[in-house]
């Protein structure tokens, strides 16, 4: 069967169903559960589905915008490898920040076991965790589509009246020199609420965003205490252990 016909059997499952499991597509296509992963990471690339921890499930479930799925599933092995190091540090009954980066909704699929209250402004993580253990604080204030995530001076005024052992954030970009930078205010404002309300702040940076600059530099790199990285070669890491950040790779 080609990639085209199990794509249409796909879709047509998810339509009836709304979500659907690699194991169950597998049977049903009558083909390796290898193919049906490759098949859900490609259709879920394009924008045709949101691909979940061990499935798939339709778009309008979701709520999320396209843009949105396509960068969650980008450089998705870096991802996992990044959350599961960052999930390792969660204890149980820890209190945590998380925000609405693409990295660190990655790690939802780490935690929800976990008996924690996650305190958060991404509606993507509300919907993962929502059906779990996990107690879920979502921070009120406007709501930006594009990001679908809660920003803004209410939502600030939210953060400053929690306190968290811990915050998992991500940054447009890192460096030594410059700091930590974003891409719009909005975020880096919700990254400096976070930051200072939390005891340990875990920045999940994949390695094509050390030691680069964006558009906004908005901290310095002491703002961070653990930087959680798919990056392994010493020559990179050492100048951020040598600032005094724990790297975790």
């Amino acid at each position: 069967m080609s990639y085209q016909s199990r794509k249409q059997i796909i879709l047509k499952i998810l339509e009836e169903k709304g979500e659907a499991e690699v194991k169950e597509l597998a049977q049903q296509l009558d083909t390796s559960e290898i193919t049906v992963r490759r098949d859900l990471g490609t259709m879920a690339a394009d924008g045709l589905l949101f691909r979940t921890h061990g499935g798939a499930m339709k778009l309008s479930l979701v709520n999320q915008p396209v843009s949105f799925v396509q960068k969650s599933n980008m450089n998705a092995s870096q991802k996992e490898q990044i959350c599961r190091l960052a999930a390792a540090e969660i204890q149980e009954g820890d209190v945590i920040f998380m925000d609405c980066g693409s990295t660190v909704f990655k790690l939802c699929d780490f935690i929800k076991h976990k008996r924690i209250k996650v305190i958060t402004n991404s509606l993507p993580v509300v919907y993962e965790l929502m059906n779990t253990e996990i107690e879920v604080n979502l921070v009120g204030g406007e709501v930006d589509k594009q990001r679908q995530a809660v920003h803004g001076a209410v939502a600030l005024e939210h953060l400053h009246r929690y306190h968290a052992d811990k915050a998992f954030v991500g940054v447009g970009g890192i460096s030594v020199a410059n700091g930590l930078s974003a891409v719009s205010e909005k975020e880096a404002e919700m990254t400096l609420g976070m930051s200072r309300q939390s005891k340990t702040t875990y920045l999940l940076c994949d390695a094509s965003k050390l030691e680069t600059t964006k558009y906004l530099q908005f901290a310095s790199i002491s703002l961070i205490q653990v930087l959680v990285t798919d990056e392994t070669k010493d020559t990179i890491l050492t100048p951020y252990r040598e600032v005094g950040l724990r790297v975790l790779n």
